[in-house]
């Protein structure tokens, strides 16, 4: 008889017990790994996403970010997603390029007629028919960054595509870009992003291409003053997480994840258009001096990659519907 009163306190303290495990096993922390600096504007609209997720979760869905090439550039976090040793990753459009094909229609230089454009692209049934081919490699994509354009920067002026031969470039390895550089008269150099400062100022390499925030923010200012506007290609940057990680997350926290993501393609894009006024202003400041050229010869020395993606029935289904789009 001594004992109903603790029986009855251990029936009642139980349940609660059980309940206080599940919502302890509930809480998920998804590990973020990328190659930008905290001061990039995608690493800030992640650090302002992973404090909504807390936020709204109650602290149930975190994110633990690794910048700065903590655990590898993007090729080595993309493979570790793929493999469950990463949650999640950072990874631009020509790095997925080998994953999912039509990728490289964003290295096709000059197809975007204009900032909206692209958005429309990005952002509209042509891009998310692009990005749901990823589940097959086994990771999804969340959010889509946009990045500007990239143009090349130099140790010396170039006004044309003429100025370019015999310079060594630094470039994303994908056979669009290393075809571009050849026609332009460039020979393509597949330099880890991380080496390309002292590649250029040890005279390895002549220059890059990428753009002004990126240019500034590395520093690369510091060791190649000439940036020329020739605004080529719009290669965007991808939230990625692995199917593991994304199919153990309950449906509500698959719904809160979404919606943070979505709510941090927004404010990066108004990070973007901040930072790159900003960039260009402090790369200025530094000695840099932007060349404005005349696209067209660029453009035309370019043109025959356009063949190219025509003879692949699926880039050129894809080339024809954003061609189509730009008259909406």
């Amino acid at each position: 008889m001594k004992f109903k009163p603790l029986l009855t306190s251990l029936c009642v303290t139980l349940p609660l017990f059980a309940v206080s495990m599940d919502s302890l096993a509930a809480k998920v922390t998804l590990k973020l790994a990328h190659n930008l600096d905290q001061s990039h504007v995608v690493h800030q609209a992640l650090d302002k996403m992973a404090k909504d997720l807390k936020e709204k979760s109650n602290g149930e869905l975190n994110l633990r970010i690794y910048p700065s090439s903590q655990m590898g550039g993007p090729r080595e976090t993309v493979e570790m997603v793929q493999n469950n040793a990463l949650e999640m990753t950072k990874a631009s459009a020509s790095e997925l390029e080998p994953f999912v094909s039509e990728f490289a229609i964003f290295s096709l230089p000059y197809l975007f007629t204009d900032e909206d454009h692209f958005k429309r692209v990005l952002y509209g049934p042509i891009g998310e028919q692009i990005t749901a081919k990823t589940t097959d490699s086994g990771f999804k994509i969340i959010a889509s960054y946009v990045a500007g354009t990239r143009s090349f920067y130099t140790k010396k002026p170039v006004h044309s595509p003429e100025d370019l031969k015999g310079l060594k470039i630094r470039v994303v390895p994908t056979p669009t870009t290393n075809k571009s550089m050849e026609l332009l008269g460039a020979s393509p150099v597949p330099i880890p992003f991380g080496e390309v400062y002292t590649a250029i100022q040890q005279g390895v390499i002549d220059g890059a291409e990428n753009n002004i925030p990126s240019y500034y923010q590395t520093r690369h200012v510091e060791v190649a003053k000439f940036y020329t506007m020739d605004e080529r290609v719009s290669v965007p940057d991808y939230l990625v997480i692995s199917n593991n990680a994304w199919n153990k997350l309950s449906k509500e926290q698959q719904e809160l994840l979404m919606q943070a993501s979505k709510d941090s393609e927004v404010f990066q894009q108004k990070l973007w258009d901040e930072e790159v006024i900003r960039s260009k202003a402090e790369s200025e400041k530094l000695g840099a001096t932007f060349i404005e050229v005349d696209k067209k010869p660029f453009r035309d020395a370019l043109a025959p990659i356009y063949d190219d993606f025509a003879k692949d029935p699926n880039l050129s289904k894809v080339m024809d519907a954003i061609k189509a789009e730009e008259q909406k």
